[in-house]
């Protein structure tokens, strides 16, 4: 292994690093653009709205609750960019504000042209008698059952409001005749959980009316609720209401782990998903017509921390759950479908592991089927030869194939042994449920390694099988989840290999991870936290004095994010030393590129498009040959290099090291989907949308999985 060098890189400062929660909403920009584009078919331009209220939300349930904890705390501390908490809440809702008012914007411009198409909102007061009997049957039989409206007084405390819920408070009096009482307060909960928020009239005027209707017309939960309010409050009289929505601190805080006496996993990660709803308000969402009152009664009910933390909003509250709206049957109104395909390796020969035994086999998600990779466990599972399986497990889904096949491989007597980690952000229940499944099918289930915050994000799975000439291991690398759902939309790479030193070295990592072996190395993977980013500061060394050497020296990263100190000096360094740095950064990043005399060799793009871009690949052009093309489940993050068990393995096939950079090739020639990053910190979209020519790495991925044929430049 190449060793790194004691070379001095330049500081980080304000003036080249760029915040990463401001970069975040930048990404937010750069995801709604894709709504606002009007070659964008109607109903992924919804998706993308809804997208970026998801990541609204994770981002304020995570990332801004952090900062208010730490502001609370009276924490000063500050990255490079020089930001204190203080600043930075301010400058993150002024930036939220901003991009909230866009997204409302198109929002309001995607539903009328909807209705051009025949997707209708329509509100209450529009329906016609039929249809309104049939909503009035609706909310008798399906809504009322679930309502439970809560009232505060003296005797009834305000009552808790949970993450992400959305509700109507009410004010209400008892007035008769020209006599008043005081005006009562309730809250009313929209049950979103339990039913569609967006209610689709034509479902109900046949199941209620009997009527066949044609056509997509919707109601928003809330509004049939707040029609129907008096048959919560007979003898009241409902004088004002209006929906909130409210996000608490959902991240879960593992410092206390580290205590000795707390050795049950299980039971912690259960016990801070149940604390999770009870986390500070982070943010409260209200009408922009709400009355004054109703909101000093909310923010003061709910201990919200700073008017920062309140929105505004012209519209619904939450975008959400406008994913519901793909639902509507118009493939006219969607991307055009798309089916992937079956590497041929797999798809000429039935005999899957002799297929792996011959030959290294990549496949890109979701251009190539997700099918092998489920194959791989399923004939493990079933093959009498196989003797061991082993895997980490880390988002799977709820209706997970891989799962199965591990249970089914238990029912036939085979040695399983997953690593399911638990404190997987949001995905802690469902892993839960997943680790109760396999332990009672007799899976040896793993939680972690025995320093319990660093999280396992590695993917890579070991299969053993006796052969004729003895004992063989069957890997399979990725840069994604084992999750089916998620392959169909993010672009992600997958390697299966029988390579011995690679077998050798996942052999090893599971003796780490299930065991006792805190000195285990390797010969091949570049394991975090003890090895990889010192390997790949080695390499960028190594670059560097190449270019010292007056050799063509060359970097291509890709990845989702970019934020770790010091491989951003390191970067830096190697641009000062003529080294031409190619970053492809789906995400936030916080290096400045273009700087004289520091970061003019780097360019950095964001590839925003069909596909979510989640592959991460590390190109080293004066590496030994073994050593040039990395990938893996690693970003260049404090958290994945520093606190988290990753893989970074090698491509050793020339074959396959061809294709990762048509790969890489490819996304630089992206125009259609590309924002360049500027010194300035500005993102720049790369395509002109008058051009209808504009390369488009996506489409030509679903034309060949490797995408164009020149390598790079």
């Amino acid at each position: 292994m190449i060793e790194a060098r004691a070379d001095r890189a330049p500081e980080l400062s304000p003036d080249n690093f760029i915040n990463r929660e401001l970069s975040t909403i930048d990404f937010q920009k750069r995801v709604l653009a894709l709504a606002e584009d009007e070659t964008t078919p109607l109903l992924e331009r919804v998706k993308f709205i809804a997208i970026v209220g998801n990541n609204l939300d994770e981002f304020y349930m995570v990332r801004v609750g952090a900062y208010i904890q730490r502001l609370a705390l009276s924490n000063p501390s500050m990255r490079a960019d020089g930001t204190t908490p203080t600043q930075l809440l301010r400058q993150i809702h002024e930036e939220v504000s901003e991009l909230i008012a866009r997204q409302r914007r198109v929002r309001r411009d995607v539903f009328e042209l909807l209705e051009n198409e025949g997707v209708y909102f329509i509100k209450t007061a529009d329906l016609k008698a039929s249809q309104r009997e049939a909503i009035s049957w609706y909310f008798s039989h399906e809504v009322f059952p679930l309502l439970t409206p809560l009232a505060v007084d003296h005797a009834r405390p305000f009552p808790f409001i949970s993450n992400l819920s959305l509700n109507l408070g009410v004010y209400l009096d008892r007035r008769h005749g020209d006599m008043a009482s005081e005006i009562d307060f309730a809250r009313v909960k929209v049950p979103v959980n339990a039913l569609p928020r967006l209610v689709r009239l034509e479902d109900v005027m046949e199941k209620y009316s009997g009527e066949e209707h044609e056509g997509c017309h919707f109601m928003w939960m809330e509004d049939v609720i707040a029609d129907y309010l008096m048959e919560l409050f007979p003898g009241m009289q409902i004088r004002e209401a209006f929906p909130f929505r409210i996000l608490r601190n959902a991240d879960i805080d593992y410092e206390h782990e580290q205590d000795e006496d707390l050795i049950d996993v299980k039971s912690i990660i259960e016990q801070g998903v149940r604390e999770r709803r009870f986390g500070l308000v982070v943010r409260l969402s209200v009408p922009a017509a709400i009355s004054e009152r109703m909101l000093a009664r909310l923010t003061d009910s709910l201990e919200v921390p700073s008017n920062r933390q309140v929105f505004r909003i012209n519209g619904k509250l939450g975008s959400a759950d406008l994913f519901e709206l793909l639902k509507v049957d118009r493939p006219d109104l969607k991307d055009s479908a798309y089916a992937p395909r079956v590497p041929k390796p797999f798809a000429q020969s039935s005999n899957f592991f002799e297929v792996i035994r011959q030959q290294d086999v990549i496949v890109h998600h979701p251009y190539d089927s997700f099918a092998p990779v489920e194959d791989f466990f399923k004939r493990a599972a079933r093959d009498p030869d196989v003797l061991t399986i082993k895997t980490t497990l880390y988002r799977v889904g709820k209706n997970s194939p891989v799962v199965d096949a591990l249970m089914e491989a238990r029912d036939n007597e085979k040695q399983v042994t997953a690593l399911v980690e638990l404190k997987a952000r949001f995905d802690e229940e469902n892993n839960l449920e997943w680790v109760n499944a396999l332990a009672q099918k007799g899976v040896h289930v793993i939680y972690g390694v025995e320093e319990l915050p660093v999280k396992t994000h590695a993917k890579v799975s070991l299969v053993v099988r006796r052969e004729r000439d003895g004992l063989r291991r069957y890997v399979h690398l990725g840069t994604g989840n084992y999750n089916a759902t998620t392959a169909r939309l993010y672009a992600d790479i997958g390697l299966f290999t029988s390579n011995e030193q690679i077998a050798d070295d996942a052999s090893r990592l599971f003796n780490r991870l299930t065991g006792y072996a805190p000195e285990t190395a390797y010969r091949r993977l570049l394991v975090a936290p003890d090895y990889l980013k010192n390997s790949l500061l080695a390499l960028i060394d190594n670059e560097i004095e190449a270019a010292r050497q007056g050799l063509d020296a060359r970097l291509i990263f890709k990845m989702n994010q970019l934020e770790e100190d010091d491989i951003i000096r390191k970067l830096y360094q190697a641009s000062q030393a003529g080294v031409r740095i190619d970053l492809i950064v789906r995400g936030f990043c916080c290096l400045r590129p273009g700087l004289p005399g520091l970061s003019e060799n780097i360019r950095v793009k964001s590839i925003v498009g069909r596909y979510l871009e989640h592959s991460r690949i590390y190109y080293f052009r004066n590496a030994p040959e073994h050593q040039q093309i990395y990938m893996g489940s690693a970003d260049l993050m404090r958290r994945n290099l520093l606190n988290r068990v990753e893989v970074v393995f090698p491509v050793l096939d020339p074959r396959i090291q061809w294709r990762v950079l048509r790969i890489l090739q490819t996304d630089l020639t992206d125009v259609k989907n590309s924002w360049a990053l500027r010194s300035d910190c500005a993102y720049e979209r790369l395509w002109d949308t008058r051009d209808k020519t504009a390369f488009d790495s996506h489409q030509a991925f679903m034309r060949d999985s490797f995408g164009v044929c020149e390598t790079p430049a």
